[in-house]
């Protein structure tokens, strides 16, 4: 059974940081390509960044997030984090963690099979 849990969200003050993590279960992580989305009250879900398979080697990240936040994976934890830094009041939403064995555009929420369940930044002072 594949598997998807979110953690690490919280409340933040801007400027500051937080790591959310995406621990995978039922599946080798390793061989997917996992993405983080979020939604904002109101908004569409979007593509924040992407860690592909090990056997692609890409990291993808949106522009509003590129130089802020960064993708990384712990192969043998089988979890994927997202290291948020210079977060922003824009910033606050609920992130997602999806996979996906090979997506074709990592930023679109359409290409992903599997998701987690969500996990809240709110970054307010």
């Amino acid at each position: 059974q594949v598997q998807l849990v979110e953690s690490g969200g919280g409340l933040v003050q801007p400027g500051g940081s937080l790591r959310l993590s995406c621990a995978a279960s039922g599946f080798t992580s390793n061989d997917y390509a996992i993405g983080w989305f979020r939604q904002a009250p109101g908004k569409e879900r979007e593509g924040v960044s992407c860690i592909s398979s090990s056997s692609v080697g890409i990291n993808w990240y949106a522009g509003s997030v590129r130089g802020r936040f960064s993708v990384s994976r712990d192969k043998a934890k089988n979890t994927v984090y997202l290291q948020m830094n210079s977060l922003k009041p824009e910033d606050t939403a609920v992130y997602y963690c999806a996979a996906d064995p090979d997506p074709e555009e990592y930023g679109s929420k359409w290409e992903y099979e599997y998701w987690g369940q969500g996990t809240q930044v709110t970054v307010s002072s």
